[in-house]
């Protein structure tokens, strides 16, 4: 089952989707979701709901994950030929520095580039080492022969076209899974695993069990749009934080305890505390004081929902993150526990 989540979160990376952008991730989704013998709809707003079949009497469950990532936008093309970025969600610059994206043109063209500081050379700019790294002092450098605006403009590209970071996506021999945008794409990945399981298993689920893959997570309104009527508890599965002050590791699940909105459900969060004992699941609690998912979404839109958060481990969140393949399986083996009680 590992292999399987890997190799989905492997294709998933390869598909560029910033928030917005995520129409060719999302039709991914649901042909997996398909394949392993799912019904999957994209929603009005290029979520994808996915219906996981039994039971329609009782109160559904809904996991929800997203597959927008940060990422930037076209927002002036400079006297030199080279892009003024905007932020998609929260892409930091000086995290993107002298990384590989490519820009896609709304006539369906893409052009490799560079983010670069302006004038990048060392052994020219002798304010390198000093210079904040912000959007106004920092470009995308085109992989094309353009000196001035007019050139690039003849390339098809213009202000609003997307620009897409390059993620970098490794797993080593000791575990670790390194790559941008683990947040959320590793998420959608277990949930893909979850699927598998249940059709390689040949479990019916006993209540109304759905899965909302979100498209626009990383702007705040992800999970707020139409969800089935039966549901009433949602499961968030995002990213579990890693630094400072918090217990979790990368190799663990962790259980969100409470996040920038608030606590989570009091009842749902201490039986998901629960099922990790009984089960022996490496897992940890934390309060995240700078994190909002789409459970936070669907409440503030009106959905009348328990709701919890849980998710792998991941280190350097929004940057080049990594996680571990044991946060995987301890979050699959949640999954499976709370959903199939």
């Amino acid at each position: 089952m590992i292999d399987y989540i890997i190799e989905q979160l492997k294709a998933l990376e390869g598909i560029d989707s910033p928030t917005g952008f995520t129409r060719k991730a999302a039709e991914y989704v649901i042909n997996e979701f398909t394949k392993l013998g799912f019904n999957a709809k994209m929603t009005t707003k290029g979520c994808v709901l996915v219906d996981f079949g039994g039971n329609k009497e009782g109160e559904g469950l809904i996991l929800s994950a997203h597959i927008d990532t940060l990422g930037g936008m076209v927002q002036t093309i400079k006297s030199n030929g080279r892009l003024v970025l905007t932020a998609i969600g929260g892409f930091q610059p000086n995290n993107g520095e002298a990384e590989t994206c490519r820009i896609y043109t709304r006539d369906g063209r893409v052009y490799d580039g560079t983010f670069q500081l302006n004038d990048a050379s060392v052994h020219v700019n002798g304010e390198y080492s000093s210079k904040k790294r912000e959007y106004s002092s920092m470009e995308v450098v085109i992989d094309e022969k353009s000196g001035s605006k007019m050139e690039t403009e003849a390339l098809g590209i213009s202000n609003g076209d997307y620009v897409c970071f390059d993620p970098r996506t490794v797993v080593t021999k000791s575990g670790f899974i390194k790559s941008r945008f683990l947040d959320d794409k590793l998420s959608v990945a277990i949930i893909l695993g979850f699927a598998k399981y249940l059709r390689d298993n040949n479990i019916t689920v006993n209540r109304p069990l759905y899965a909302y893959i979100t498209a626009f997570e990383e702007v705040g309104h992800g999970c707020s749009g139409e969800m089935p009527e039966e549901v009433k508890e949602i499961l968030c599965v995002d990213m579990g934080c890693v630094g400072d002050g918090l217990e979790c590791k990368e190799w663990q699940v962790s259980i969100c305890a409470k996040d920038s909105s608030g606590p989570s459900n009091y009842d749902m969060t201490t039986e998901l505390i629960n099922l990790a004992k009984k089960n022996n699941i490496d897992f940890a609690v934390d309060i995240y004081p700078h994190y909002g998912s789409d459970a936070d979404a669907a409440l503030r839109a009106g959905h009348d929902l328990r709701h919890s958060l849980i998710g792998a481990g991941v280190y350097a969140s929004h940057g080049y993150e990594r996680s571990h393949i044991d946060g995987v399986k301890n979050t699959l083996e949640l999954i499976k526990a709370y959903a199939l009680r």
